[in-house]
């Protein structure tokens, strides 16, 4: 079972590669929406702001998220670290359940670029 700091890690990883993405993938990470990530199996909850290209983590809380961000993902925290990595498929974890990504319609159609 991955670990907080784990998890903490592949956001930042993900954060990163975003940073460095090109054509309608760098148009997709230059959103500006607040963002929580649910880690299940910890029960804990990374909250804060997907801007300028860059996940930034402001806080992260014991439970589910206490406010509703305008994207919200919830896996356990093996499936993050895979996905970041490249040993997890996004769309079939979608599809299979395993990952949960809510967020508004127009959102979701540019957040697939970047998945």
């Amino acid at each position: 079972m991955a670990t907080i700091e784990e998890c903490r890690d592949a956001l930042e990883k993900l954060s990163d590669n975003m940073q460095r993405a090109e054509g309608g993938i760098r148009t997709a990470a230059a959103l500006d929406r607040s963002v929580s990530c649910h880690i299940t199996d910890l029960d804990v909850t990374f909250a804060g702001r997907m801007a300028g290209g860059r996940i930034q983590v402001h806080e992260t809380l014991q439970g589910p998220p206490r406010e509703k961000a305008q994207i919200r993902l919830s896996m356990a925290g093996d499936d993050l670290v895979a996905l970041v990595d490249g040993g997890l498929n996004f769309a079939k974890a979608w599809g299979s359940g395993r990952v949960k990504l809510h967020a508004g319609v127009r959102d979701l159609l540019l957040l697939r670029k970047l998945l």
